[in-house]
C-alpha cells in the first residue's frame, strides 16, 4: 500500500511539475527577447502579451532585435485606472538606460471631470534634459494632451506612433486626427526601442508592429 501512494504522489508531483513547464519556459524566452531594467518581464504565450511588473522608479523593457529611427509603431497597450499608478507607454531612439524620448499615457486621467487633469492624459518627453516636470513647468499644454473619453482606462487601446526626424504624432485607435502631435526635442542618438513605465506602474502590450521609414 505504501509503495501504490508513493507512485501516485510521484506521478502527482511530476504531473504538476509537467503543468509548470509552459511557463519557465516562456519565462525564458522572454528574458532572451528584452532586456529589462528595474522590471521583471514576462509573456503570455497564448496572446502573446507583454506585462511589466508594479516597482518603484522607472522602468523598461529593451527589445533586443530591434532597432528604430524613424517610421511607425503600432501597438495595444492597457493600463489601470489607478490615480498615480499607471504610467505606461513606448520608448525609442534609446541610447541608454537613462537617455531616450517616450510617448506615455496616464489612464487614470482619460475620464476625469477636472479639466486639467483631463489635459493631463498623454505625454511626450525627451529623457534626461526633457523629463515632464521640465516640459509642464516651461511648456504647459504644449507637450501632453488629453484623450478621447470613449477610451476606457482600463480596457486595451491601439497606439500609432508616427516619428519623423523632427516630430512625433500619435493616433489613438481608427482615428485620423492625432491626439498629441509634437516637435522632437533634443538629440539622444539612439536606436533601441522598448516598452517604458512609470514610477509604481506596471503595464501590458501586445500587437507590437515597427515599419521603418525608407
Amino acid at each position: 500500500m505504501k509503495m501504490k501512494i508513493f507512485r501516485i504522489a510521484g506521478a502527482s508531483f511530476i504531473f504538476f511539475l509537467w503543468l509548470g513547464l509552459p511557463r519557465l519556459v516562456q519565462a525564458q524566452m522572454s528574458n532572451a527577447k528584452f532586456r529589462a531594467v528595474n522590471r521583471v518581464v514576462s509573456l503570455e504565450k497564448s496572446s502573446k502579451v507583454v506585462r511589466l511588473n508594479e516597482v518603484d522608479s522607472v522602468g523598461l523593457a529593451w527589445i533586443l532585435d530591434k532597432e528604430f529611427t524613424e517610421g511607425k509603431i503600432e501597438f495595444d497597450v492597457k493600463g489601470i485606472d489607478k490615480y498615480q499608478g499607471s504610467f505606461l507607454g513606448v520608448a525609442f531612439h534609446g541610447a541608454n538606460d537613462t537617455t531616450y524620448q517616450a510617448v506615455y499615457f496616464r489612464p487614470f486621467n482619460f475620464r476625469a471631470t477636472d479639466t486639467l487633469r483631463k489635459s493631463h492624459a498623454v505625454q511626450y518627453m525627451s529623457n534626461p534634459n526633457y523629463d515632464w516636470p521640465v516640459l509642464r513647468e516651461r511648456f504647459p499644454g504644449i507637450y501632453e494632451k488629453q484623450m478621447p473619453s470613449d477610451i476606457d482606462p482600463n480596457g486595451w487601446f491601439h497606439v500609432k506612433l508616427v516619428i519623423l526626424a523632427e516630430s512625433v504624432s500619435v493616433y489613438i485607435n481608427k482615428s485620423k486626427v492625432p491626439v498629441l502631435e509634437t516637435k522632437l526635442l533634443g538629440q539622444t542618438h539612439g536606436k533601441m526601442i522598448g516598452y517604458w513605465v512609470g514610477n509604481g506602474s506596471g503595464g501590458e502590450w501586445k500587437n507590437l508592429k515597427i515599419k521603418k521609414r525608407k
